[in-house]
């Protein structure tokens, strides 16, 4: 998780004041398994745009992949539809299987680990689906990639005492700014560059 490498990256430089600075390097990975506990956290790894698994007529994404392109972040996912009108339990329409790509730009938001300027890079051919994913890509998906990070870092923390013996407060985190960089052939990662500061009692 990203928590766990900021709590991580911060324990080395933990302080009372003045608050550290520090980067730590976020993997594709990470953010993948980030958006999979916030957005594709149902039993079958899906996230429904409309209608539920007991729907006749549903659309879903599932399966989201991350990676970094450029300065870019892309999130790819696989799509399946079923459009048309719900008659006696079936569905009377088409079935569509598609993927669908949008890129977001990482951005500092205070405590938070923000995306803006979504891009969609892939869609599918049917407008009706185009309908549901347009919003999703553009507007959902970047806004449940968004991480308050000092306040999942603070809960990680009340735990300290019992598992460390050391009681470990974190008094301020601020991002300063969040970069991809390296390439696709070194392997690109995404820096976060950051001030926090923490206690040790």
């Amino acid at each position: 998780m990203i928590t766990s490498l900021l709590l991580g990256g911060m324990l080395l430089c933990a302080t009372a004041r003045p608050a550290s600075a520090l980067d730590v390097k976020v993997s594709a990975n990470a953010l993948e398994r980030t958006l999979r506990t916030q957005l594709f956290n149902s039993p079958d790894g899906r996230y429904y745009l409309r209608g539920t698994a007991d729907s006749p007529c549903y659309v879903y994404a599932e399966d989201p992949k991350v990676s970094f392109q450029d300065d870019r972040v892309v999130v790819h996912v696989h799509t399946q539809s079923r459009l048309g009108t719900p008659l006696h339990g079936t569905c009377l329409g088409v079935s569509l299987n598609t993927d669908a790509d949008v890129s977001v730009v990482p951005d500092a938001e205070g405590e938070s680990i923000g995306f803006r300027d979504a891009r969609i890079e892939k869609l599918s051919k049917s407008k009706e689906l185009n309908f549901l994913l347009v919003p999703f890509l553009s507007r959902k998906l970047p806004s449940q990639m968004k991480i308050n990070a000092a306040d999942l870092v603070r809960k990680l923390l009340t735990q300290s005492a019992a598992s460390t013996g050391y009681t470990l407060t974190l008094d301020s985190l601020k991002f300063h700014s969040l970069q991809v960089q390296g390439t696709s052939i070194l392997g690109s990662s995404l820096v976060l560059d950051l001030d926090a500061a923490m206690e040790v009692n």
